[in-house]
């Protein structure tokens, strides 16, 4: 079955979602059209990929007939109303995480996907890496024994960034990074959900959060314990303890080594000599082939990174948020 995709924005993530397709075979994924605010911007970046459709504004996209599934990368607060206008055009869609500003837009777009029948997916990268898959198997064959904490800490120094910075933008650290320190605990735990969670953390002159630490309290004596910079650089690692041993993840939202109890096994990235704008993002091929294999199974979602999952993602995201009093426009918005 042969994706031929549709791009929404024409950033640094959109560049190396295109970039990173190029790895696959062109019977499989093939890019026919882009859209972005500004003719210019699509024009420029159609030329760039070889793209032979280029749009101004995101409605001409949604009616383009060529097109069978869309990559959202869009700015935060525009993935709802970008998202929803290519549900209700019969698209597919691959949306950038954060998925949404908040519960209440999630559900809405995974209930639209669902009335549909049209695969929705966060792309939540990570999970489709091949060391996810591994780390998953480690933990089911008891090896490290019960799992009973995991610690994630993600950060870099991005504070300054306006995507970070801004309210308007959608800013924030929680929704920048925290989605992925979110992820790895819920995936290593598999549907335990938290019975307590305590956060804190600093917000910058906005009222938008520039660092958050939390701790998720489980039953079974699990708990997780998070932390996300955008002040400094962190140590970047996912680690998952187990009663007779541990996992570690370096660079976990893009890896390829995993740490068993010492020993490292490596998962070398898919080759791709595209030009990238962040870390291994040639990995993007392999969320690409995950919505295709979906796709031929007619699913609507992805066993990765479910609708439930989402929606699980943003109801942490708004719990962190209100712990430390960051409110978006859109957390005020009926639908």
């Amino acid at each position: 079955m042969l994706l031929k995709w549709g791009i929404a924005a024409a950033g640094k993530i959109s560049n190396d979602f295109v970039s990173a397709l190029k790895a696959l075979p062109l019977s499989d994924h093939k890019v026919v059209a882009i859209a972005s605010r500004s003719q210019s911007n699509s024009d420029k970046f159609a030329k760039a990929h070889g793209i032979p459709n280029a749009y101004e504004g995101y409605d001409k996209l949604a009616k383009d007939e060529n097109v069978n599934i869309v990559y959202v990368g869009v700015l935060n607060p525009q993935h709802y109303e970008v998202v929803k206008l290519m549900l209700e055009n019969g698209k597919h869609v691959l949306c950038e995480k954060p998925f949404t500003m908040n519960e209440k837009q999630t559900k809405m777009l995974l209930d639209i996907s669902k009335e549909k029948n049209l695969f929705l997916m966060e792309a939540v990268w990570s999970r489709c890496f091949p060391a996810y898959d591994k780390m998953i198997e480690v933990i089911k064959s008891g090896e490290i024994g019960e799992v009973v904490q995991v610690t994630v800490e993600f950060g870099v120094p991005i504070s300054h960034v306006d995507r970070v910075k801004n309210k308007d933008l959608g800013g924030g650290v929680i929704l920048d990074l925290g989605v992925y320190i979110l992820q790895f605990q819920q995936y290593v735990f598999n549907g335990l959900k938290p019975t307590k969670i305590i956060a804190s953390g600093h917000l910058n002159e906005e009222g938008i959060d520039s660092s958050v630490a939390a701790i998720l309290t489980f039953p079974e004596g699990k708990t997780a314990v998070l932390s996300a910079s955008s002040f400094t650089k962190l140590a970047c690692e996912g680690v998952v303890y187990g009663t007779k041993g541990c996992i570690k993840m370096p660079t976990f939202w893009c890896p390829t080594t995993l740490d068993v109890n010492g020993v490292v096994l490596e998962f070398p990235l898919i080759k791709n000599e595209g030009e990238f704008n962040y870390l291994n993002s040639a990995g993007l091929a392999y969320e690409a082939e995950e919505a295709r294999q979906c796709i031929m199974k007619n699913k609507i979602e992805s066993p990765k990174i479910t609708h439930d999952n989402t929606l699980e993602l943003a109801q942490l995201m708004d719990k962190l948020r209100a712990e430390l009093g960051v409110v978006f426009p859109a957390d005020g918005e009926s639908y």
